[in-house]
């Protein structure tokens, strides 16, 4: 900072008055323009707090339109907010509770799903869960239950209630609620079943051994130092790798990072689905294509250990394993770059593990076909 004293030549007492009074105007402009883009009408509560920490930040795009008199293209900038961080801490335990309590609730036609027993508790806790907000998920569900609150009287006054809502509804909104499975009986018939409940599956089929820790976030050095942004479960080659939500194949082929790998978009455009590393050779489920849809529970593709390498098809990777990751998208220029979102699944992959979907092996052949799919 620099210090002006009343003797100093290069400021006379004239030009300091008139530079202490720039100095004012543009604090209280700033004060001003802070106050009234907090409370600007399209942005909850919950997002102007994110913009002061950091959390969220708001992107302008630029377009243009004609001048109804001269005709000339003017440039115009539109507003558009968006989340631009999420740091998913959801623990395994809390994605149980939540899970049984909007379970519960639902038999009993009251109003409070799993994602409102976690935006409650994520905006009382600042998105830690804790032994504490378990308990806490739990005595919420119960007070719903016996109608002594409601989710509208205990998200009232939380500022980072709506903040939480739409970035955990970005990861969760598709896995439970109503649906209806396509199964497969012992007679080889196609049978639908209906119900409530789980509707996304493990990205490992079932009867399949893996073994994972939490390693989102460890170094990796191949290519360029960088933090992995995905969680690793290792196992057999061949094991059968599941969609875990519907969706369309966006991307299919070979990446010298993941090597044989498939990108999945959810339908609501939400998440992105990331399936690396898989066999050499025989990488994908049949008639897996990009552009096409595949169902829940459907087999696209089968375990390896391919990458880290330039030329395709080639087993660089030491260790046979699935590369799972999930990525969040809030406004389409977070797909690729800087932007992107990528989310610590390692809690919800264990949560997961609940509905693994069973495999049948088609003859003599490498290919395996699932038992149970969600119907589209």
């Amino acid at each position: 900072m620099t210090v002006f004293h009343k003797g100093d030549e290069a400021v006379n007492g004239k030009a300091y008055r008139v530079l202490l009074l720039a100095v004012i105007l543009c604090v209280a402009g700033g004060i001003f323009l802070k106050k009234n883009y907090a409370e600007d009408e399209h942005l909850t509560e919950a997002v102007s707090e994110q913009i002061e920490t950091g959390k969220v930040e708001t992107g302008k795009d630029a377009e243009t339109e004609k001048d109804t008199e001269t005709g000339e293209e003017t440039e115009t900038q539109e507003k558009k907010d968006y989340i631009h961080w999420v740091d998913f801490q959801v623990s395994y335990e809390a994605l149980c509770a939540a899970y049984e309590a909007d379970r519960a609730l639902h038999e009993k036609n009251i109003s409070g799903d799993w994602i409102d027993l976690l935006a409650v508790t994520a905006a009382g806790s600042g998105g830690t869960f804790g032994n504490k907000e378990v308990s806490r998920i739990k005595k919420l569900a119960s007070s719903l239950a016996d109608g002594s609150t409601t989710i509208e009287k205990e998200a009232s006054g939380l500022k980072y209630y709506d903040y939480y809502k739409e970035a955990y509804g970005a990861v969760l909104a598709q896995y439970v609620g109503d649906y209806v499975f396509l199964e497969t009986d012992d007679a080889g018939n196609t049978v639908e079943t209906k119900g409530y409940g789980l509707k996304a599956f493990s990205p490992i089929a079932r009867g399949f051994p893996y073994s994972d820790y939490d390693d989102f976030g460890a170094s990796r050095s191949y290519g360029y130092n960088r933090p992995h942004l995905g969680h690793d479960m290792m196992g057999q080659t061949g094991t059968p790798i599941i969609a875990v939500e519907s969706g369309q194949v966006e991307c299919l082929g070979w990446n010298q990072y993941g090597g044989w790998r498939i990108g999945i978009r959810s339908f609501d455009k939400k998440r992105y689905y990331y399936y690396a590393h898989l066999r050499q050779n025989y990488p994908y489920a049949e008639g897996l294509q990009e552009g096409k849809t595949v169902a829940a529970g459907q087999v696209i593709g089968y375990m390896g250990h391919t990458g880290y390498s330039a030329t395709e098809n080639v087993n660089n990777i030491d260790e046979t394993h699935l590369h799972f990751g999930i990525q969040l998208i809030f406004d389409e220029s977070q797909k690729e770059g800087s932007n992107e979102i990528w989310i610590d699944c390692y809690a919800l992959v264990r949560f997961l593990y609940r509905n693994q979907s069973s495999v049948t092996k088609v003859g003599e052949t490498r290919e395996w076909i699932s038992h149970k799919t969600l119907k589209q």
